[in-house]
């Protein structure tokens, strides 16, 4: 039998987060016979995932500092001392420029820049400059370019990127049997986590940092408590700005009701048997994972305009609201929504082009399979 694909997926960690989640749903799924992966990260920091990638046979490569001038040449050795590489599948946005030039240099065939993000075009100068810089090398050094919506290829490959036939918008994909294998387990579930049996619960997945606008959420909770006194909000994940948000909760009073749950491994067993509904006023996106993940747990969905709709695979369990909509308007869609059954949801997914076999066999094609 022919010798695996060998690929290298570049990336800053591998916390629990979309992107990472993503991967390992591929590392899980994939046939070792075809396909090795292994993960060059841009931390010495260890990580969520890092042991099960271990164990998975998969390597771990550090390269911190993408940030000093001497990085490139660190790159290129890593490149060499680890490889050779079929492939480089690189996730690090505007760094993808250099992370393909790089692997160019060390003569990989196949270089592919992947956009998970819509980061809003910065004002400042050098950031203007970085991005022109980063797309001129991608136009150079990338063999494929994949975006997980229209939005984050705009982002990444600027807004003519229809015209080059090398990027294309492939959808994440998400691993179902977990939200197959769920039982209706809330009393348990919320006891564990402190939330009463008969609570309404406002529940949300993502990291702690700016572009998941969690002080608005906060007031949206806020707001809803006041009008329902049974609502608490779930929050899941971590992140730089945890502390600033927990201190947001005491001054609005609700700090009693908002439960912090920090990092967790059981993501579908929360959505499934502890959410009434999940919310996301998020100031921009690329595709968030999160917001499969609970149409997948037959979850109504309450996101802000700035997700694009092709995040929306059940139209009737999401409402899209505009950021300048009144608080009102938020709070009314919160607790007006009503979960479907769990299999119907999840069949909706599996069918979608989020169906995680269609993902796989895409890659395939992509990495070149034996």
């Amino acid at each position: 039998m022919a010798n695996p694909v060998r690929v290298l997926h570049v990336v800053g960690s591998m916390n629990r987060g979309g992107v990472e989640t993503w991967l390992m749903h591929i590392l899980r799924n994939s046939d070792p016979r075809r396909f090795a992966f292994d993960f060059l990260v841009q931390t010495d920091e260890p990580s969520a995932y890092d042991d099960e990638i271990l164990q998975r046979g998969s390597r771990i490569i550090r390269c911190p500092h993408p940030r000093s001038a001497l990085y490139p040449a660190r790159l290129l050795a890593s490149l060499r001392r680890f490889g050779p590489y079929d492939v480089v599948h690189s996730h690090v946005h505007h760094f993808s420029g250099v992370v393909l030039f790089v692997a160019r240099l060390s003569g990989i065939p196949v270089r592919i820049a992947h956009s998970h993000s819509a980061l809003t075009p910065s004002a400042l100068l050098r950031r203007k400059v970085y991005a022109r810089v980063s797309r001129w090398l991608l136009s150079t050094s990338a063999t494929r370019g994949l975006a997980v919506s229209e939005l984050a290829a705009a982002s990444l490959f600027g807004p003519d990127w229809r015209v080059d036939d090398r990027w294309s918008v492939q959808h994440l994909a998400i691993d179902l049997l977990p939200f197959r294998q769920q039982a209706n387990d809330f009393g348990t579930v919320r006891h564990e986590l402190g939330i009463p049996a008969n609570a309404y619960v406002l529940g949300h997945v993502g990291r702690f940092d700016t572009p998941k606008n969690h002080r608005f959420l906060l007031e949206i909770a806020a707001a809803t408590m006041r009008s329902r006194p049974e609502v608490w909000l779930l929050l899941v994940g971590g992140g730089p700005l945890r502390p600033a948000i927990e201190h947001a909760a005491r001054s609005l009073g609700i700090e009693r009701r908002v439960v912090f749950a920090g990092i967790r491994a059981d993501i579908p067993r929360l959505l499934c048997s502890c959410m009434d509904v999940f919310v996301m006023p998020s100031l921009y996106e690329g595709l968030p994972l999160s917001v499969l993940e609970a149409q997948a747990a037959g979850l109504p969905v309450v996101m802000s305009d700035a997700i694009t709709p092709e995040a929306i695979v059940i139209p009737s369990q999401c409402r899209r609201l505009a950021l300048s909509s009144p608080l009102e308007a938020w709070t009314s869609a919160a607790l007006s929504a009503q979960r479907i059954d769990l299999l119907t949801a999840v069949t909706a997914l599996e069918t979608s082009s989020f169906g995680l076999q269609r993902s796989l066999q895409h890659l395939a094609a992509l990495y070149g399979a034996r």
